[in-house]
């Protein structure tokens, strides 16, 4: 038996604000540091400098990633509280008028209008003000996210795409390095963009060549300023 439990869980739109995230630090984690590599390997023909660049440009952008999350979520969550305490005094203050707009907000959605006014009567006397910030201002359990617990995600998420081309830095031939870099990159993008679209219900083809067509780019032109500004050791 189908319960709206289980039918909403099957919606793949629950999982896209997490999805998002982890997409995009992941990606973001093997691109950056790929293509930090990448310049500094075109520079060089010792695997130190590489190595040292790559482990400083990972613990670098995985706290500036964490840093950046935590302040973003941080300030939503706090306009978010600030809308609440509004409402909340709005509902005590003005019960008739935001009863009204709460009312037309259901008549634009195609409801009559008595059924809109019957239907926003019964919702403000079940929950006033969850009603009010869910339907008048989109806020909702979905939209809400607790800034540590993304900071961290997004942390991890960064550090886990990072560390992937450090590994390759850490076992491939010096020479040539930025090739082994340049290969195993496309190749950890081609999986990334495979389990995103296939997480999301979306176009693995499309995803793939999406992420690829971008880290190519990327890591294109660190390549070409490594070559032209670095100083072979």
């Amino acid at each position: 038996m189908i319960t709206l439990e289980n039918y909403l869980d099957n919606h793949y739109i629950h999982r896209s604000n997490w999805l998002r995230a982890s997409v995009l630090d992941a990606n973001d984690g093997i691109i950056s540091i790929s293509s930090l590599a990448i310049g500094v390997a075109a520079a060089s023909v010792t695997r130190e400098p590489i190595v040292l660049a790559t482990v400083a440009g990972l613990v670098a952008g995985a706290l500036s990633m964490a840093a950046g999350e935590y302040v973003s979520v941080s300030s939503q969550t706090d306009t978010e509280k600030a809308d609440i305490e509004r409402e909340k005094k709005e509902l005590e203050a003005m019960q008739e008028e935001v009863l009204k707009i709460l009312a037309q907000i259901y008549e634009k959605r195609g409801l009559k209008k008595e059924t809109a006014q019957q239907v926003a009567l019964e919702l403000t006397q079940k929950n006033a003000l969850e009603t009010h910030m869910h339907d008048e201002l989109g806020v909702n359990e979905m939209s809400k996210a607790n800034p540590i617990q993304a900071s961290l995600a997004s942390g991890a998420a960064f550090s886990v795409g990072g560390v992937l081309p450090l590994l390759v830095i850490l076992f491939a031939p010096v020479k040539g390095m930025e090739y082994w870099l340049y290969g195993f990159t496309i190749v950890f993008l081609v999986i990334l963009g495979a389990i995103a679209a296939k997480t999301g219900g979306s176009s693995i083809p499309k995803a793939v060549l999406r992420i690829t067509v971008w880290g190519n780019i990327a890591m294109g032109l660190s390549a070409f300023v490594g070559y032209i500004f670095g100083v072979r050791e």
